[in-house]
């Protein structure tokens, strides 16, 4: 069953187009992963599929669908004297100890983190909490701006553990931008290949081939290569 549905999305800023003509779909339960290069468009269609930005095209989402949105970072001045408790409570009036301590668990985070001010909690813990935060509204669909894009190598695995901890528990689906196509190969059920236009969309298996990257990426491939290559030799 379809959550999502794209047809010819046109996105435009500025007089330039920045997504061409893009449609794709997304099944409840699926992990949809969107590569590019950057300035390919990818936050720019997250943009029109959260409705923040106008478009061309249709975008059709199930009916009362639940979406819970993960930027890829929250700026946060380090001084700000807010702690974890009080920054999950103020996402809304319904959240309770209880959903705070269950929402803790899923993101695998101590609850002593609770009295701890936002500043002084690592950078993957607080894109755990991100992934929290998104999911004190009971989500049907998470979407993932480069979850890992500021974090160090431990913090990548916390969260993708927490990513992947949470689509066990959940019959969530999933639309993640990702640079790390380690990460794609093994989360993703379909990948779209996105550099203004949707220029391949299919299995990682089969889109994960040196020819369609090299497409994709043109002068980026070595790095990419060697970023996939580098994961089948564990």
């Amino acid at each position: 069953m379809n959550i999502l549905k794209v047809e010819n999305l046109d996105v435009s800023i500025g007089g330039t187009n920045i997504v061409e003509d893009v449609s794709f779909e997304v099944k409840k339960g699926e992990v949809l992963a969107i590569i590019g290069p950057n300035g390919a468009g990818k936050t720019t269609l997250f943009r029109a599929l959260l409705g923040l930005i106008p478009y061309q095209g249709k975008i059709s989402w199930q009916k009362h669908i639940q979406i819970g949105y993960v930027p890829q970072r929250i700026e946060i001045d380090t001084d700000i004297p807010l702690t974890v408790e009080e920054f999950l409570k103020a996402r809304s009036q319904n959240v309770t100890k209880i959903k705070i301590e269950k929402i803790l668990k899923y993101i695998q985070l101590d609850e002593k983190i609770l009295k701890m001010r936002l500043g002084e909690i690592s950078v993957g813990q607080r894109q755990r909490l991100l992934i929290g935060w998104s999911l004190l509204e009971n989500p049907d669909v998470l979407l993932f701006d480069e979850p890992t894009a500021d974090v160090d190598i431990h913090g990548q695995e916390s969260v993708y553990k927490t990513i992947t901890y949470l689509l066990k528990q959940f019959d969530l689906a999933v639309i993640l931008i990702s640079h790390d196509l380690n990460v794609v190969y093994q989360y993703a059920d379909k990948v779209m290949c996105l550099n203004h236009r949707n220029l391949c969309m299919g299995k990682p298996s089969e889109i994960l081939q040196t020819d369609q990257l090299r497409e994709l990426y043109g002068g980026e491939r070595s790095f990419y290569e060697h970023d996939y290559h580098h994961h089948h030799k564990h």
